[in-house]
């Protein structure tokens, strides 16, 4: 009997490739230690590997059930539960931000300064709900120390401290914002906000709802803030890049060892999962709200997310603060996600991930429409409705711009498409 050629009408020669590809050019080169990807189309898992080693060190193979940190593939968990919350009543988008947290009331602008003698102007408006969603309220991350309110919230642990994030909140109401609200668009610490909104709208902590309202209705087993003692021999070690030699096993300096819950339960980068679990979440969006008969989502309200929501709808890059060319030139070069879906061109923000809407200005094959976001780790998501695909990588190795392999699994992944 002949072998099938296409499964899901996708070649199964060329779905075949996509292994050998990623143990030629970056498993045999000690590029990277382990893969686990997986491809779903038409309904049906069409493709799924585990590569390499979760754990080189120790010898440990990579299997489809490793856990990995999933960094910032949190954020669209964390604006799925709070659209869960919207499609309650419990708020609106143009809502100001400051109507539930009241200490936003009073935030400034930065002008000049530094962390000792800032100096400040007041907010043309207030930031919204809608702000924190899309990335445009003002807000940082503590990574570059590009401006000085980046730089403080680096010195006051903003982000890396294992704090609650009501304590976080009570910082972020003493520091100035980067910039006027929905003036630009900037990568920053609002879904972890977002995820603070999600507690108090229900009364419950971020991983207990994610627990009855997500994690249990779309059977992800494996996903939560923290490993249990009987899974952490399957939590992959983590690695960093190093420019001139093999990858580094390094401990996760923000979270720990991961073996018990942590203080912050951070809605923009805490959680550990695994395919079939993250699978499971991005078949509900592809459904337009359903897994399994269980609906967590409008239809409406996917189509909502699902637009891209930045003011210029032709270039996204120029609601960006700081350009790709402005980093470069103050020495920042890794670690933002951000920059590799800007670094495409022609791609929007929706409600908690990236929309793309021009295949052409992006140089990749790809369908209007499309929404991924991407892990510190290297980690990546795509969702192509109108292919009717999911594509997931998962892999550790910090940060995520070391190399091009998620945008060289686009090619390959849409070179196997036959129908």
């Amino acid at each position: 009997m002949p072998k099938d050629t296409q499964i899901g009408g996708m070649s199964v020669d060329k779905l075949n490739y996509i292994d050998q590809f990623l143990q030629e050019n970056y498993l045999d080169t000690n590029k990277f230690n382990g893969f686990v990807t997986g491809i779903f189309r038409k309904r049906k898992l069409v493709h799924s590997s585990a590569l390499g080693f979760m754990d080189k060190e120790l010898n440990k193979p990579m299997s489809r059930d490793t856990i990995f940190r999933i960094y910032s593939m949190t954020k669209p968990i964390t604006s799925v539960a709070l659209m869960q919350l919207y499609e309650k009543g419990l708020f609106q988008l143009d809502d100001p931000v400051s109507k539930y947290i009241e200490s936003f009331e009073n935030l400034k602008v930065y002008v000049s300064g530094d962390q000792s003698s800032f100096v400040t102007q007041d907010t043309v408006r207030r930031m919204t709900i809608h702000d924190l969603l899309t990335h445009q309220a003002g807000f940082t991350y503590g990574l570059t120390r590009i401006t000085e309110v980046d730089a403080a919230y680096q010195d006051l642990g903003l982000v890396f401290a294992d704090a609650p994030m009501q304590e976080k909140i009570k910082l972020l109401t003493e520091l100035p914002l980067e910039f006027q609200p929905g003036s630009h668009w900037n990568y920053s610490i609002a879904t972890d906000v977002c995820g603070y909104l999600v507690e108090l709208f229900s009364g419950k902590s971020l991983d207990q709802y994610f627990l009855d309202e997500i994690f249990d209705p779309l059977n992800m087993i494996d996903t939560s803030f923290h490993v249990s003692d009987t899974k952490i021999d399957r939590l992959a070690a983590n690695y960093e890049f190093q420019p001139f030699g093999p990858p580094i096993r390094t401990d996760n300096p923000i979270y720990g060892n991961f073996t018990t819950p942590p203080q912050f339960l951070s809605g923009g980068s805490g959680l550990l999962s695994t395919l079939d679990d993250y699978l499971h979440f991005c078949q509900m969006i592809l459904n337009k709200g359903v897994y399994k008969g269980k609906r967590l989502l409008s239809r409406k309200t996917i189509e909502l997310m699902s637009q891209n929501h930045l003011i210029d709808k032709t270039d996204p890059n120029s609601q960006l603060l700081w350009s790709n060319s402005d980093l470069r030139e103050r020495g920042f070069t890794g670690g933002n996600d951000a920059r590799y879906y800007w670094n495409q061109g022609g791609v929007g923000f929706g409600l908690g991930f990236s929309v793309l809407i021009n295949p052409a200005t992006s140089q990749a094959a790809g369908s209007v429409g499309e929404l991924s976001w991407g892990g510190w780790a290297s980690t990546t998501f795509w969702i192509d409705p109108v292919e009717d695909l999911i594509v997931i990588l998962l892999t550790q190795l910090l940060p995520s711009d070391s190399y091009n392999v998620r945008r060289e699994l686009k090619s390959l992944v849409y070179s196997a498409i036959e129908d």
